[in-house]
């Protein structure tokens, strides 16, 4: 059997997946990466009295560490804290950057190209692990040419194939996803059978260093204020002014500011000028993107082919032809108009279940 790597996030997902390493037989280390950043001492739930299910809205470093710790003592493996620190600062960077610049970050992708399966890899090669595993809900299966397909998972409501886009093809083969073959439904009652300390846990719905999920706060607190701007029409008629740019992303329609009589989306963001320009639901159409930063998972590809294409996590895939324009960029033209389309979001592109790659949408 394999030793194996598990990044444990304190959570119910990656807890089973070390749990289930652990009883086929393999030699688990658990490992919980701290980025450094202090949050609320307490967490809040949302919807813990209303009869839904509670959500956490932030995280707290230390208490998600304890509480990795505690699962990995009820295993019996072993457990250590890597401080990633310093290289998490770099994605805190890149997002403060992305929405001065008025763009749309996705942190969650660049936090596992760079780190879970970038440095998280550094440190399985030191102790001469075989596999790096993670909680992601996702699937690996073996294709021909002896590389795995990374596809989607089999509970469509957790899928998170979309933020995988980014691994190096290498790595691949290096890969487990436990809980990819399970309902999350599933995972909560495989927890409470296995007695694990986090079977009840709520799952954390903000990005981790953003526990209020004020991304513009953050982005002053960085970066400093980033000046005002007009707020004008498709038309060019200005209709209110803004303190900056890290308020807005394409697509958005609530806390625009603005009223005048019918709905108003954030249609593009000229970040030369400051200037938000809102329109129309139909004036988000968009029929062709291209993107760039391209990161492919199959044999790289040079005649335009046909696809489906995900623009935002949570939005469906949409069927397009896909055109490589050269090794790092490719152009998308989708067979009908597609809504919100954002500068600085992944387009991951699939055929079916399987991921082929992805870029960054200009």
């Amino acid at each position: 059997m394999a030793r194996v790597i598990v990044a444990m996030s304190g959570g119910v997902d990656s807890s089973v997946a070390a749990a289930l390493l652990r009883q086929q037989g393999h030699e688990v280390i658990g490992v919980f990466m701290r980025h450094g950043i202090t949050a609320e001492p307490a967490c809040q739930l949302e919807g813990a009295t209303s009869g839904r299910a509670p959500r956490r809205q932030g995280c707290c470093s230390a208490g998600d560490a304890a509480d990795a710790r505690r699962v990995a003592d009820a295993l019996g493996i072993a457990f250590y804290v890597l401080n990633f620190q310093d290289q998490f600062e770099q994605v805190i960077d890149y997002f403060v950057a992305e929405y001065r610049a008025g763009r749309t970050p996705n942190p969650c992708v660049v936090c596992n190209t760079w780190l879970k399966f970038g440095k998280l890899f550094e440190y399985a090669d030191s102790v001469a692990a075989a596999w790096v595993a993670t909680g992601h809900y996702a699937r690996l299966v073996a294709e021909p040419d002896g590389v795995p397909g990374l596809v989607r998972a089999c509970d469509p409501s957790k899928d998170q194939s979309f933020v995988l886009f980014g691994i190096d093809r290498g790595l691949l083969g290096r890969l487990r996803f436990p809980v990819g073959e399970y309902r999350k439904e599933e995972i909560r009652a495989l927890a409470a059978r296995m007695g694990l300390p986090v079977a009840a846990k709520p799952d954390s719905q903000e990005i981790c260093f953003v526990p209020d999920g004020d991304h513009a706060r953050l982005v002053r607190q960085r970066a400093g204020p980033g000046g005002e701007g007009e707020i004008v029409t498709t038309a060019g008629q200005r209709v209110g002014h803004h303190t900056g740019l890290e308020h807005f992303t394409v697509g958005q329609r609530k806390g625009l500011g603005v009223a005048l009589g019918r709905r108003q989306y954030v249609v593009r963001i000229e970040p030369q000028a400051r200037r938000v320009v809102v329109g129309s639901w139909d004036e988000l159409a968009c029929k062709e993107l291209t993107a760039a930063g391209a990161n492919w998972l199959v044999e790289p590809l040079t005649q335009a082919f046909r696809a489906e294409v995900k623009i935002r996590y949570r939005s469906p895939a949409f069927p397009a032809w896909v055109e490589p324009l050269d090794d790092t960029r490719f152009r998308v033209r989708f067979d009908e108009p597609c809504y919100g389309v954002a500068p600085g979001q992944a387009a991951v592109v699939y055929q079916g279940p399987r991921v082929l790659g992805g870029g960054w949408i200009q």
